[in-house]
């Protein structure tokens, strides 16, 4: 059920890439703990869009992931992220996203907010 509305979303996106700013965006992540060494990586292959509007800017985009752990197969998931941020002066930014990334039992989801000051 999950997989499935991810891919309708995913599709969604793909669909309205021509509507705003669209991109891709591949990005690797990689883990890595103590003596362990190397954990693994997530590579996501999303599609997207953003825009922006006086001080305020979004993007939201989705697609496969490959999850491949170290000494384990690799396997294909859905991940999505949504954000936006609000340049609230001239050096002073608010940011915020929300992740999610599906798995055999349940969805995974993320968040990030933060701020950044420009000298």
């Amino acid at each position: 059920m999950i997989k499935a509305l991810a891919l309708a979303v995913s599709g969604v996106l793909v669909g309205s890439a021509a509507l705003a700013g669209p991109y891709v965006n591949v990005e690797n992540n990689g883990g890595y703990q103590g003596d362990d060494g190397y954990l693994g990586s997530t590579t996501d292959i999303h599609v997207g869009f953003e825009g922006s509007s006086d001080v305020y800017g979004y993007y939201i985009q989705g697609g496969p992931a490959v999850v491949a752990p170290d000494g384990d197969d690799a396997e294909m998931e859905i991940s999505g992220k949504i954000g936006g941020s609000v340049q609230a002066t001239d050096s002073f930014n608010v940011y915020g996203e929300v992740s999610f990334i599906t798995d055999d039992i349940d969805p995974i989801f993320g968040t990030k907010i933060g701020v950044k000051y420009n000298f």
